[in-house]
């Protein structure tokens, strides 16, 4: 006869809970850099993981005898891969996996050596109780109870939704409106959980999905209204000061400003750049606002003066979006507009977004000479691609919009032993120890393109742009950086560290430093205005760095925000000049409108807005 009942025992859902409760917790950690303030925080971090385990792994009780186990197994594998990914993921981008990046599947060829470099042996530990799980499962120890002991069930819904509760109470008085005004995902991976946190993303997910189906006309008016009134007048003295010359902006990947001006083992750093930011505009308050797109997202953001998506890279996820480019804006003023990436054409997307943005010409590594010996790391080694590239430019019609993007100074940072001009750091982070020397190659294959510039009789005809994209140093290596600049890393100190270097070199004009707090975002409103082009007819959130009267408030995808006094980040407010917590009633007035801009372009985006602005301007002027 079937038995229907089976002596009390710890049963394989329990290990299977209590197993990925306990190396959850662990990540968090050890793997994740979660800023705990009190108790609360802790005990909400503690068990956030258990309420959403117990929700998922209590489907087992109502499946088959036969199947209860196997579902088990399954979602702990599952559960398990999820967490490893966002560790890894983690570890280079101080940030947690989304929808939208899981998707960006067609980048992952291109990745190898870098994900190989963020692999620690020690990772692996967190799928050993995989193993155990399998074993047990066969092996049946008498601790085990049996698959249909599933003892009072009500008593286990009830105590998963208490918990469930209880943790989102807690949640919600630690931190209000946690779901409505919360940019920062460690916020709520500290608060709802790693798991929570991924259904949470897929309602994010359906939700913008939803938008650009509902959207239409009317939602601009109010972004408009905005834009104009936070619009700054030019700077008489400088507007049309390049017009009808050639634009060549270079997009130096993860290059940082501590390097600029810096030694490392007695030797400067970037040599080239510490000169040429004495004949050209540089401003040293500059910062990426990039997300989770990167080196697409600061494309994405100098292309558009709008700000990129909280998750994912807007190069995927809307690269069919009407968008008003500076290249398409360029096209109609008679430039010949191209970018220049000796990558994959379809890296990014490039080869899909570069048409919405109106590039006319994308030369990607088709267009170059790349072998072994030219290339290193993540391709073509940045003096070849500087010197394949003037036979390029060589070969546009005047005026031109020419794009460049480096790739040798990208994580892991590789360099071969013949190209290393300087040594590298010692400290225990080999990614930082690294970094300098291939920040030190780029600055030498600057050096060499400037040259060829002017060899070829370009330069003195041209405005140059050199940017930095993004940090190529993350938190995950803050004690390095401590060492390194002699200093801690605070929170206030990790957003000083998100400023890239900006030089704009213009014929005919003297260098000069320009301290204003300003961000990637400006760059086009700037750009357009120096060769005497109005952006008065457009929907862009940046100020022409120029202006005289522009407010300085630079907003960071993460919502954390930069004021001429003031920074706020993680909630909190500091002294600009001192670097000190302060009142947080001073950073106050900035925080709605930091909010509201992003707000403004995330809904440009999602609903696909600028595919009404043509239309609303034909009625206006009717």
């Amino acid at each position: 006869m079937k038995r229907t009942t089976a002596s009390p025992g710890i049963s394989f859902m329990a290990l299977a809970v209590s197993f990925l409760w306990i190396k959850t917790y662990i990540a968090y950690k050890v793997n994740f850099n979660i800023d705990i303030e009190n108790w609360r925080q802790e005990l909400i971090l503690f068990i956030n993981p258990l309420s959403f385990l117990l929700l998922i792994f209590n489907v087992s009780l109502f499946l088959k005898e036969k199947w209860k186990n196997v579902y088990v197994l399954l979602m702990s594998s599952f559960l398990t891969t999820v967490l490893f990914a966002n560790i890894i993921f983690y570890r280079f981008f101080n940030d947690f996996l989304t929808i939208p990046v899981l998707f960006q599947t067609s980048n992952m060829s291109d990745l190898g050596s870098s994900v190989t470099e963020l692999v620690n042996p020690a990772d692996f530990l967190y799928f050993v109780d995989l193993l155990l799980l399998v074993v047990i499962k066969y092996i049946k120890p008498a601790f085990l109870a049996s698959p249909e002991y599933t003892g009072n069930k009500k008593v286990f819904l009830l105590a998963t939704s208490g918990l469930f509760c209880f943790n989102f109470g807690l949640a919600e008085a630690e931190r209000p409106e946690l779901f409505t005004r919360t940019f920062d995902r460690e916020i709520l991976v500290k608060n709802i959980g790693t798991y929570n946190y991924h259904l949470y993303d897929m309602v994010l997910q359906s939700k913008s999905s939803a938008q650009r189906a509902v959207a239409d006309g009317s939602k601009l008016a109010e972004i408009e209204n905005y834009v104009r009134a936070n619009r700054e007048v030019p700077n008489e003295e400088l507007y049309g000061i390049a017009k009808g010359k050639n634009l060549i902006m270079v997009s130096m990947e993860s290059t940082q400003s501590f390097v600029i001006n810096e030694n490392v083992n007695g030797k400067e750093i970037t040599p080239f750049l510490n000169r040429f930011l004495k004949e050209s505009y540089y401003f040293n308050n500059f910062y990426h606002q990039t997300g989770q797109g990167k080196t697409s997202d600061s494309e994405f953001i100098v292309e558009n003066s709008l700000y990129p998506l909280g998750r994912g890279a807007v190069f995927f996820t809307h690269s069919q979006n009407e968008y008003r480019g500076m290249p398409e804006i360029l096209n109609e003023k008679g430039y010949f507009t191209a970018s220049l990436h000796a990558n994959n054409g379809s890296f990014w997307n490039r080869n899909l977004m570069y048409k919405s943005l109106g590039f006319k010409r994308f030369y990607d590594i088709n267009d170059y000479q790349v072998h072994a010996g030219n290339s290193v790391n993540w391709g073509l080694k940045d003096k070849e691609f500087f010197s394949q590239s003037i036979a390029h430019l060589k070969e546009m019609p005047q005026p031109f919009y020419a794009k460049f993007i480096t790739l040798t100074n990208h994580f892991p940072f590789l360099l071969d032993e013949r190209d290393r001009s300087i040594d590298e750091y010692h400290s225990d982070s080999k990614t930082l120890n690294k970094y300098f020397p291939t920040v030190r190659y780029t600055d030498e294959a600057l050096r060499q393109f400037i040259a060829d510039l002017k060899a070829s009789g370009l330069y003195e005809d041209s405005v140059i742009v050199i940017y930095g994209d993004h940090y190529g140093i993350s938190e995950n290596h803050n004690q390095a950086m401590g060492q390194f600049l002699g200093k801690e890393i605070t929170p206030f100190e990790s957003v000083q560290l998100q400023r890239v270097p900006l030089i704009i070199h213009i014929p005919g004009q003297e260098g000069k430093t320009i301290s204003k707090v300003s961000g990637q975002i400006d760059l086009r409103p700037t750009l357009l205005h120096l060769l005497g082009i109005k952006t008065s007819g457009t929907i862009e959130f940046g100020s022409d760095l120029f202006s005289r009267g522009n407010l300085e408030l630079t907003v960071l995808r993460d919502s954390s925000f930069i004021t001429k006094q003031f920074v706020y980040t993680r909630d909190t407010c500091y002294d600009k000049r001192t670097g000190q917590l302060t009142e947080k009633t001073y950073c106050e007035p900035f925080i709605e409108n930091a909010k509201q801009e992003l707000d403004y372009s995330d809904k440009i985006i999602y609903g696909d807005l600028l595919r009404f602005y043509g239309e609303r301007n034909q009625k206006i002027s009717k």
